[in-house]
């Protein structure tokens, strides 16, 4: 819910090395009346100051009245609480095998960062709305292979809650977990919780915050836009490979039904979510039709 705001009070709270102030409220504009998801996840969630760059950015963006949703992710968090219990995981196709042990602490470790990430945004003013297993369950799942235990895919999302939330310009934080039958707590991979939300929402903006620049040619250099069909060949021909493919393939899910444009950028690069959203340039990869 986008709201007039003077260029003076934009100066108050507009970050150094942020892009230009000047065109800031041109962007504003563009996005009123939008969403914008933002996935949080992988390896830039252990770094605390990438976490409170992020954090910033994302209270700057509830400042100027856009109506943004985190979804975030929490593996490296999982893995290292799981060997603190001395707890051995086991994964197929980059997917955690979860039993009865491991969700009780992937659960455990993903409702105290969901809660880690409201509180540092009420310090910074912006007030947030959880959401998770034991708070608000937005997420109604289906196992998603019985050899992977716990973990599950989305197949219905309570949006009117997040809208609810957002109507009070409020920060949804959405936690990557879901219950299914008879209440069962399962994990979700966190770009398929983010792609299902923004799908849900028809967000104009999916952001996925990873830690590399994006989607790279066989030269090994940055394509800035791309269209499914030709992501689709870049997996055919090996050059995307490994853990990048099953995250393109989300990318892909969501611009076809119904998200405008996702981005993959680099979450550890300074203000890497205000230059997306508020240049023409953007950051990282755009993937849209």
């Amino acid at each position: 819910m986008s709201k007039n705001i003077s260029l003076d009070e934009i100066k108050k709270f507009w970050p150094d090395k942020a892009p230009d102030i000047n065109v800031v409220q041109k962007y504003i504009k563009k996005y009123e009346n939008e969403k914008i998801v933002i996935k949080y996840g992988g390896n830039v969630l252990i770094d605390r100051n990438v976490f409170n760059n992020f954090i910033s950015d994302i209270n700057v963006l509830n400042r100027l009245g856009l109506s943004v949703v985190v979804v975030h992710g929490g593996g490296p968090r999982i893995k290292r609480e799981l060997d603190k219990k001395k707890i051995v995981s086991k994964f197929i196709n980059g997917l955690r095998v979860t039993n009865k042990n491991i969700i009780d602490t992937v659960e455990e470790v993903l409702i105290d960062f969901n809660k880690d990430i409201a509180s540092s945004l009420k310090k910074l003013g912006s007030q947030a709305a959880m959401f998770h297993t034991k708070t608000d369950n937005i997420i109604e799942v289906e196992p998603e292979r019985e050899e992977l235990g716990f973990v599950g895919i989305p197949n219905k999302i309570n949006d009117s809650l997040i809208q609810n939330a957002l109507n009070e310009n409020k920060i949804p934080i959405i936690a990557p977990l879901g219950l299914g039958k008879n209440e069962q707590t399962y994990n979700i991979n966190g770009d398929t919780a983010a792609s299902a939300i923004a799908k849900k929402l028809k967000s104009r903006r999916l952001i996925l915050m990873t830690n590399v620049e994006g989607v790279y040619d066989d030269q090994k250099k940055l394509i800035s836009e791309i269209k499914p069909l030709d992501l689709e060949n870049l997996i055919k021909w090996k050059v995307v490979k490994g853990g990048m493919i099953p995250k393109i393939q989300n990318c892909v899910d969501a611009v076809q039904n119904g998200v405008r444009g996702v981005v993959i950028l680099d979450g550890r690069k300074p203000h890497s979510i205000l230059h997306e959203i508020f240049s023409d340039k953007g950051s990282g990869t755009l993937i849209r039709e």
